[in-house]
């Protein structure tokens, strides 16, 4: 029955997701000369600090960490999630910290209860140092959902999900589309031609990942792996930075959602 489950959630998000790249106004536009990279992480692992930011940092980069303050310190199997220290740390460096919501569940399951949720994940981001609040926010397992945008809306100037492509052209900011950075080894190839296309025609690609470790999960990469991603984007010429400075870059105001 949970293989059941978890085969109908995909298919809900799949769906989901679709209708609103299909429906949903797009109200932004990704104009620029200049090829846009950004890397972020979801839920944020201990080692998209200790080598992920590291990894960035070596090339004189960011990268956007989207937190979810309910998985703080949470021990798995196979990963770490960071703690406020880490959050910290992270800021204090120059990375930016957004919004994963604070427990982790897919949109639709919080009905009215969004609010609150994004409400403490915020008092939670303040409360571990984080000065600057946040305008952007991903979706856990990058599973939006209709009924959400009115409330993501009006906290945010951009929302994450999957969807594998680059943003070019007239986009819909509450449904920004990102390629995965995951498991196996061998997909690192694929990565770099993205790399290569938005270089040569240039929008904003946006990268997401977890875990940075010699023994990933499904869900990471090795840091060999990773770093060959960075040094590709930063040699082929691509302004390599945060959600907030492409945001600045493509002159989007956060005051005209």
């Amino acid at each position: 029955m949970p293989d059941l489950l978890r085969k109908v959630d995909g298919l809900v998000d799949r769906v989901s997701n679709r209708l609103i790249w299909k429906m949903a106004p797009r109200s932004r536009t990704v104009a620029t000369t200049r090829p846009i990279v950004t890397f972020t992480f979801d839920d944020v692992p201990d080692t998209a600090l200790t080598n992920g930011a590291a990894i960035l940092e070596k090339y004189g980069v960011h990268g956007t960490f989207y937190i979810a303050g309910g998985l703080e310190s949470r021990v798995e199997p196979d990963r770490t999630l960071i703690d406020r220290k880490g959050c910290r740390e992270l800021f204090r460096r120059g990375h930016e910290i957004a919004c994963h919501t604070f427990s982790h569940n897919r949109i639709r399951s919080y009905g009215s209860a969004l609010a609150k949720d994004l409400d403490t994940n915020a008092r939670y981001l303040l409360d571990a140092g984080i000065t600057r609040p946040t305008d952007n926010f991903a979706f856990p397992y990058n599973a939006a959902w209709p009924l959400a945008r009115r409330e993501l809306a009006r906290r945010y100037l951009t929302c994450r999900a999957g969807g594998e492509a680059i943003n070019r052209g007239a986009v819909d900011p509450l449904m920004l589309k990102a390629v995965e950075i995951r498991q196996p080894e061998d997909h690192s190839l694929g990565l770099t031609r993205w790399i290569d296309d938005v270089a040569q025609n240039p929008g904003w690609l946006v990268f997401f990942t977890h875990d940075i470790a010699d023994k990933p999960t499904p869900y990471g990469r090795t840091p060999a792996t990773f770093e060959r991603l960075v040094a590709h984007a930063v040699k082929s010429g691509c302004d390599v930075m945060t959600v907030t400075a492409a945001t600045n870059a493509l002159g989007w105001q956060a005051g005209s959602r």
